[in-house]
């Protein structure tokens, strides 16, 4: 099979995807968005770095997209969407990736799905959102403020007053907010669950000493032996999204349930790593060459094995 493994950045995830790979006698061709090409006028237009031969991969596993201008972004998608509509299985599907890098998206499809999420509010104008903060917000009782795009607890801030807010031009105009769960004993804990090919394989407990508890930010993960109740939600959660897979952050609630505050669709996963004994990578490597066998033609299978 000729298997793409897109990844611009994060070294130890490579490592991990390209080693369950190998594990399974695939080498796997490492590449980065970046370099994808388009070039008309004779053959397959879109070139892919390490297939030379005029064909596209079977299948593209994409670990990360690397940051950039909205033009650089809107091409990488682009790639991605173009690779599906060549009959490419890739991971996650470009479509799941809008849903889930777009904040507000994500609670819409969360919302219409009937799941529990804390409430989210989504203004383009400071003025609309100032009134959202007066309405709701007090000292000791704040409105998080969340980047649209963004990962790994970057740009979050607390509102409490009016004044509080960023310019229109600070936050892209987009002003995304949803209502801070405070948990009663005073904690910095959230919960971190990992769903791969509709299924919850690991989880954990992230804590903090303040309430951003990322991991990459200095958060500290602990094992955590799912409730059914969390991983049913986080399932349900990644069906909404149509990630293949994902990180999915929870809360509790303060009744005994969950909330859903994200859903990741390039997920890290060192920290959850230290604490499970489920192979991560593993289970993603499988899962994606399970969808890709699934994609493939019978007859094609049959001829290749």
């Amino acid at each position: 099979m000729r298997i793409g493994l897109a990844a611009d950045n994060g070294n130890w995830h490579k490592g991990r995807l390209r080693g369950a790979f190998e594990s399974l006698g695939i080498e796997p061709v490492l590449f980065s968005l970046d370099d994808v090409a388009i070039v008309t006028g004779g053959g397959e237009p879109l070139r892919v770095p390490g297939f030379d031969d005029g064909r596209l991969p079977d299948g593209v596993l994409l670990r990360t997209i690397a940051g950039g201008t909205f033009e650089a972004t809107t091409m990488r998608l682009g790639v991605l969407h173009a690779l599906v509509s060549a009959g490419v299985t890739v991971w996650n599907s470009p479509t799941a990736i809008e849903r889930s890098v777009d904040k507000a998206a994500t609670s819409l499809a969360i919302a219409r799905a009937g799941l529990p999420t804390p409430d989210t509010f989504v203004f383009s104008k400071r003025e609309a959102a100032g009134a959202l903060i007066e309405r709701e917000a007090r000292p000791g009782r704040p409105i998080v403020l969340k980047p649209l795009f963004g990962s790994q607890g970057e740009g979050l801030m607390l509102i409490e007053r009016p004044e509080d807010l960023p310019s229109e031009e600070a936050v892209n105009r987009v002003y995304y907010l949803q209502r801070y769960v405070a948990r009663r004993d005073g904690l910095w804990r959230d919960y971190r669950v990992f769903v791969c090919e509709g299924r919850a394989i690991a989880g954990m407990i992230r804590e903090g000493d303040g309430w951003i508890t990322n991991v990459h930010l200095g958060g500290r993960p602990f094992a955590w032996e799912l409730p059914a109740k969390a991983a049913e939600l986080a399932e349900a959660a990644a069906a909404a999204i149509g990630v293949d897979y994902t990180g999915v952050d929870l809360v509790e609630d303060g009744e005994g349930g969950f909330l859903v505050l994200e859903v990741n669709s390039m997920p890290a996963w060192s920290g959850l790593q230290k604490v499970t004994e489920v192979d991560i990578a593993g289970s993603v490597v499988r899962g994606f060459l399970n969808a890709l066998h699934a994609a493939r033609p019978p007859r094609l299978v049959a001829a290749q094995e």
